[in-house]
């Protein structure tokens, strides 16, 4: 029971990661009204982080060098895909990207049979299944399966794959702790971050005043310290816990939390639709925390 107890915990923990993320566009569209917009926001968002983190860096340095390649790399991965998803909404329509990246799951489940060599039970491939059609629901089930046909959707559809790799490198590090794995996040996202500021694709990048940026500090460092990293930390703490795809499916909460947040803060349509889709994913997600444990106490000989 302890060890199931821990696993839920894991869950729990990706599931508020995906919460958070949901709440992002908060602060985000408060930076675009101070004049910090597109691929500075995001860079905003590692970089700062990351200067907070330098005193856990000075004192836990050994522990990041110790890491070695394995835990750089996860921090490679994990922060690419990130700054790649970010980014895919300033080249293409929310709505794509997010069904894009969605598609983490599946990939998270593939992988992890490849090289892990975790099954893939039914009771995940519906659960995928049932998330899915919740996050189609929501975004509108008319406008079909989103084929990439622009920058912006590749994007979307590699830091969703990359982003999966991630997961799984996490899943294989049993000596990395969750401190360490958030602060490579960081830093090599704010990297990713910084060089993606040179390369702009289609939209005029608008470098920001210093001084707009110094006058969001006093709202944007609590937000970062109480929202942000901790939704960070409790992403890199559940994810190497569980199956990669059962990660990917706990972080659709974003979208749950993003359709209701959106209702109540900016207006957006809310009905049938959005309560639905929510319930779509969020019994997806209770799949995975309750079937499998029920399925190891009544069904020993099949679980």
């Amino acid at each position: 029971m302890g060890s199931l107890s821990f696993e839920n915990k894991a869950k729990i923990a990706c599931a508020y990661g995906g919460m958070i993320w949901g709440v992002f566009w908060l602060p985000l569209r408060a930076l675009d009204l101070a004049g910090i917009t597109g691929s500075w926001a995001t860079a905003t968002f590692f970089v700062l982080p990351l200067i907070i983190l330098a005193p856990v860096i000075m004192y836990r340095w050994r522990y990041l060098v110790r890491g070695g390649i394995r835990l750089h790399l996860i921090g490679v991965f994990s922060g690419i895909a990130m700054v790649l998803y970010s980014d895919a909404f300033l080249y293409t329509e929310v709505v794509r990207a997010m069904l894009l990246f969605y598609l983490t799951p599946i990939w998270g489940t593939l992988l992890a049979r490849i090289f892990l060599k975790e099954e893939i039970t039914p009771v995940r491939s519906l659960a995928i299944f049932t998330g899915f059609a919740g996050m189609m629901v929501i975004f509108g089930i008319d406008l079909g399966f989103p084929w990439p046909k622009n920058i912006g959707d590749w994007m979307g559809l590699a830091s969703g794959f990359v982003w999966a790799i991630g997961m799984v490198l996490m899943r294989d590090d049993e000596g990395s702790s969750a401190v360490e794995i958030t602060t490579v996040y960081f830093l090599w996202g704010s990297v990713a971050a910084v060089v993606a500021l040179f390369i702009p694709l289609s939209t005029a990048i608008t470098t920001p005043d210093m001084g707009m940026l110094i006058e969001t500090l006093p709202w944007l460092i609590p937000v970062m310290v109480i929202v942000v990293m901790p939704g960070v930390f409790a992403v890199m703490w559940g994810t190497p816990h569980l199956n990669p795809g059962v990660a990917g499916l706990l972080y659709m909460t974003e979208i749950s939390v993003g359709a209701a947040s959106a209702a109540i803060w900016a207006d957006e349509p809310f009905g049938m639709r959005e309560i639905i889709g929510i319930i779509l994913i969020t019994l997806a997600g209770l799949m995975e925390v309750f079937v499998p444990p029920l399925a190891r106490r009544f069904l020993p000989n099949r679980a």
